[in-house]
């Protein structure tokens, strides 16, 4: 049986960072901060495979983001 590997979408930024709330609204898993803001601090998103609680925490080119069942890699443009 084989098993698939995770679909990984690609989301595109511009500049060299962009903040964990700030990209989970750009990604379009939530619509607002405030989903963004009780969405981390319960737990629910891990960059780079490990919880993060950090609501301001940069992420920069390359960085991989799960988030209700789905997987984002942040891909900056400058």
């Amino acid at each position: 049986m084989k098993v698939k590997a995770p679909f990984v979408k690609t989301v595109r930024i511009t500049g060299e960072f962009i903040k964990l709330d700030s990209f989970l609204k750009h990604a379009g898993i939530v619509m607002t901060g405030g989903e963004a803001k009780v969405i981390i601090a319960g737990g629910e998103v891990l960059v780079g495979g490990e919880v993060t609680t950090e609501r301001g925490r940069k992420l920069r080119n390359g960085a991989i983001v799960s988030a209700r069942g789905n997987i984002f890699r942040v891909v900056s443009e400058s």
